[in-house]
């Protein structure tokens, strides 16, 4: 029975619905000597006949064992039109895609991937997973991607570099003048920042590297709460690109934003996936989109 092909099966069905080899072969495209030659190699695997042939003008009948195999045929045959389907799916993108991501992300370039993959792929489902609690070690293993701010040396890890996100002053209006804003300024100055976590902690190295010390008189991991006490005049903050335009500081009245003199080497955004594993070509497309969103958002800065 493990000779048994589905394409003999499928000349078989069209066999029995079309009632004639002759017509089973217009069809299917075969000739009528093909079709003799499937229902024979079939014969052969079950070791049986599945057709009667009196010979003539009369039909060939179904055998006890013929309609055995029908019964079953009909299954197999179904089965694997399912599974055609679902293959031809998963190709053109169907499927779950899971992607991790944080805030910043979450805000700009995410919600423009989503629309896209959604309208490339309307059947696909989509599932977003923001964590911030989990960087600093990236788990991938409930990720098909993930969105970090830091490169990861570890030969499990791929990843893709989608873009630098510069560092920016961001403080209550009237704080500091229009323009640039030394470094100098900063020192001993009071500021709200994220907690030491992530890129965090290269930006307060880059200050105490050119001699500065503020005061950190607030952290928070919420982008929101950070700006809230900036705006409050609590002190200001060190924020990347990203994090300033998703929050929309750009278009706030009571805040000003400044670039830095000397300035803070930028934080580096990646996309990662986990090594030596094929992506799904929905996981595939997705990477592409946000490598071409990423080029679109660098223009904006």
């Amino acid at each position: 029975m493990t000779d048994v092909e589905l394409r003999h099966l499928a000349t078989f069905a069209a066999v029995v619905d079309e009632g004639t080899f002759g017509r089973a072969a217009s069809r299917l495209g075969y000739t009528q000597s093909t079709i003799s030659q499937h229902i024979a190699a079939l014969e052969r695997a079950i070791d049986g006949r599945v057709f009667d042939r009196p010979g003539g003008p009369r039909r060939p009948q179904l055998t006890p064992l013929g309609h055995v195999v029908r019964l079953h045929a009909a299954e197999l045959l179904a089965r694997a039109d399912s599974m055609h389907a679902a293959v031809e799916g998963f190709k053109a993108g169907e499927g779950r895609l899971t992607i991790g991501t944080f805030q910043s992300v979450s805000s700009t370039l995410l919600p423009v991937l989503v629309r896209r993959l959604l309208d490339e792929f309307p059947g696909c489902e989509i599932r977003l997973s923001e964590d911030e609690d989990e960087f600093g070690s990236p788990d991938l293993s409930q990720v098909d991607l993930l969105f970090y701010d830091l490169l990861i040396n570890d030969a499990e890890i791929e990843h893709i570099k989608l873009l630098d996100d510069p560092y920016f002053l961001v403080a209550a209006r009237g704080r500091f003048p229009d323009g640039t804003v030394d470094l100098a300024e900063l020192d001993g100055a009071p500021m709200v920042a994220w907690p030491p976590d992530c890129a965090q902690p290269a930006v307060e190295e880059a200050l105490t590297a050119s001699g500065i010390h503020p005061r950190f008189v607030f952290r928070a991991s919420s982008n929101e709460a950070v700006l809230s006490m900036a705006r409050a005049g609590l002190g200001s903050a060190i924020l990347p690109w990203l994090a300033i335009d998703g929050a929309g500081v750009l278009t706030d009245t009571t805040l000003s934003v400044h670039a830095l003199r000397p300035v803070v080497a930028p934080r580096v955004l990646y996309l990662l996936y986990r090594a030596n594993r094929t992506l799904s070509p929905l996981a595939a497309r997705a990477a592409q989109l946000a490598t071409d969103i990423a080029q679109h958002l660098r223009r904006r800065q």
